[in-house]
């Protein structure tokens, strides 16, 4: 089993969308049965919006093969999750995430990462990171790339037959 779950994967909605939940490993998700993930990003328009100030911002990313449940938690200041954390370090994510959920708005580009979550049975992003896209042509590399990702590294199966063997042959 190869793990990529400290790494940022790229992955388009429909390939984010079928990942299931790991018996073996809570904090990461397989693709596939065959990798194990839990970091993801994607990039395509921001289609809804659900704001609640200084608790979460909610919203859908449509790369155009499916919607990919975002959420953006607000409330870092008041969650006991970073009171192990210096309190300069939790300003400063808590300012990251204000500014980023004012740059998530309907109808923009963004390139979003973050960790693969269910909630309720349902998957979602909890986001870490958003970039405005402002170039036409970002979405279509992105498809480009997550195309060749997926031939030459995730979907690949490991060759059981061990290597001294092969250059023996």
């Amino acid at each position: 089993m190869e793990a990529l779950h400290d790494t940022h994967v790229k992955l388009l909605a429909f390939d984010l969308l079928s990942l299931t939940p790991s018996s073996s490993n809570p904090n990461a998700v397989y693709r596939k049965g065959t990798l194990l993930l839990s970091r993801v990003e994607t990039l395509g328009v921001v289609t809804s919006r659900d704001h609640k100030p200084d608790r979460f911002l909610r919203f859908t990313i449509d790369d155009g093969t499916g919607c990919i449940p975002c959420v953006l938690w607000l409330n870092q200041l008041t969650s006991p999750y970073f009171s192990r954390r210096s309190p300069p370090d939790v300003r400063l994510i808590a300012e990251a995430a204000r500014k980023f959920a004012t740059l998530i708005q309907i109808g923009v580009s963004a390139r979003v990462r973050g960790k693969v979550t269910f909630y309720r049975g349902n998957l979602q992003l909890t986001v870490s990171n958003v970039f405005i896209e402002r170039d036409p042509n970002a979405e279509t590399l992105h498809w480009l790339q997550c195309v060749r990702l997926a031939r030459k590294c995730y979907d690949i199966v490991p060759d059981p037959t061990p290597v001294y063997k092969k250059a023996k042959n």
